[in-house]
């Protein structure tokens, strides 16, 4: 957690590489930019990708001279050739992912006071209680030492230095932060009608000679269920079910492949015990029932997700085996946050029987001896280890490679004969 931005640096300089080598299309972010919706969490995001200096650091700046994951360094940026989109995540507009941002937690992000709720492993009305100091981070440690921890009834209270650069973003806030940027495009896909409508989904073409569109799907849930405990979940409303299904029937009428990118995954099985990363009650939709519909469309050819910190490769088979196009994959990527701490290529080629591979790579940041990246790596690796990572419940690794492959209604195969140069099968 303390070398969050110098991963992700990392990873943005292992992209560079790559990029010299093959070219890139694009880059997909699929949600989670932030960890707690706080502004200067999407900042530093963005300033990393940007390739600005970074101070990674809050409030006093505690050991910003002498800790290591403390100290103000310059990023790299990404390549200024590659453009990148941006998809909406649950911790993007919630606190930790799950929790609206109501006036006390607003207060406790900005101000001088530790947080305060009830016993987080017995108490069920924990949001509300004040019973517990939930500690904080002390910069000035090399291991970021937790203080300030423990009962409020023995524990002395400390407290922290204001920061109003902590504050929570909405969701119109933070995909507004998207055009405060020096890498292309200009608002990562968000346009001011997505800010004004409140409304994280669009649709862009990765490669304009290249029939294939790209729906970036916000199935997180709405900041208008504001009865709902917990905020992980997946969820479509009516809007954007509607709007997910017009695209679709766009596609497939233009005779365009089309990738759906989304934060929260369809048709697995999650592995928190909170239920996290399934459908939500308030979705107008359930993932099974969305699963049905998209296998109405030949043209679909992938999911991609977030959201569970794994590498997974999910398939949805046609349901009629007369017509083996109806099926897609599903491809959920791991986060840099913790173990595995990889990101995904993709490259998609026509084989010379007119079937399509998706050829899906997972890559570990490349990382220097002795620098910041490379001690976030060792402490991901341990940290999985002493914990039993959830990752492990899919590959003890973490490691999906795989190459898919997708059938093509005869529409398709015929629209794609042309393209590209295909690879022997």
């Amino acid at each position: 957690m303390l070398y969050t931005t110098h991963i992700l640096d990392a990873a943005i300089q292992t992209v560079n590489a790559l990029h010299q080598q093959k070219p890139f299309d694009c880059g997909i972010f699929i949600g989670d930019a932030c960890n707690n919706s706080q502004y200067n969490e999407v900042r530093w995001y963005i300033d990393v990708i940007d390739g600005k200096v970074i101070v990674p650091s809050s409030g006093a700046h505690a050991g910003a001279a002498t800790i290591a994951y403390q100290k103000p360094y310059q990023s790299a940026g990404l390549d200024k050739t590659i453009p990148w989109y941006q998809t909406k995540g649950s911790h993007d507009n919630f606190w930790f992912g799950s929790n609206f941002v109501k006036d006390y937690l607003q207060q406790s992000y900005t101000g001088e006071d530790i947080l305060r709720l009830g016993d987080v492993v017995s108490d069920p009305n924990v949001f509300n209680e004040r019973t517990y100091y939930m500690g904080t981070v002390d910069g000035n440690t090399p291991y970021g030492n937790i203080v300030g921890a423990g009962p409020v009834s023995t524990t002395s209270a400390i407290n922290v230095v204001a920061d109003p650069n902590r504050h929570s973003l909405d969701m119109k806030g933070w995909m507004s932060e998207f055009s405060d940027t020096s890498s292309r495009p200009v608002g990562h896909g968000f346009t001011q009608s997505n800010i004004d409508n409140n409304f994280a989904s669009y649709c862009f073409t990765p490669k304009s000679t290249i029939p294939i569109r790209v729906i970036m799907l916000d199935d997180t849930q709405s900041e208008a269920d504001s009865s709902l405990g917990n905020y992980g979940n997946g969820s479509l409303d009516p809007a954007r079910y509607n709007w997910l299904t017009s695209e679709l029937d766009k596609g497939q009428a233009e005779g365009e492949l089309m990738i759906i990118a989304a934060h929260v995954p369809i048709g697995v099985s999650p592995y928190a015990s909170d239920q996290t990363g399934s459908w939500g009650p308030n979705s107008c939709i359930n993932d099974s029932a969305l699963i049905s519909i998209l296998q109405t469309y030949p043209n679909l050819i992938l999911w991609l997700a977030g959201h569970q910190h794994n590498n997974q490769v999910t398939p949805f088979k046609s349901p009629d085996p007369n017509h083996p196009e109806l099926g897609f994959w599903e491809v959920q990527t791991a986060s840099l946050r913790d173990f595995p701490q990889q990101f995904r290529t993709i490259e998609i080629v026509r084989n010379t029987d007119n079937t399509i591979s998706i050829i899906i790579t997972s890559v570990d940041p490349a990382v220097r001896d002795g620098s910041p990246a490379a001690m976030s790596r060792f402490y991901a690796v341990a940290a999985s280890q002493l914990y039993d990572s959830p990752t492990s419940l899919y590959n003890p690794a973490g490691i999906y490679n795989a190459e898919l492959i997708k059938q093509l209604s005869p529409e398709m195969q015929a629209k794609i004969r042309n393209y590209g140069t295909p690879i022997e099968k």
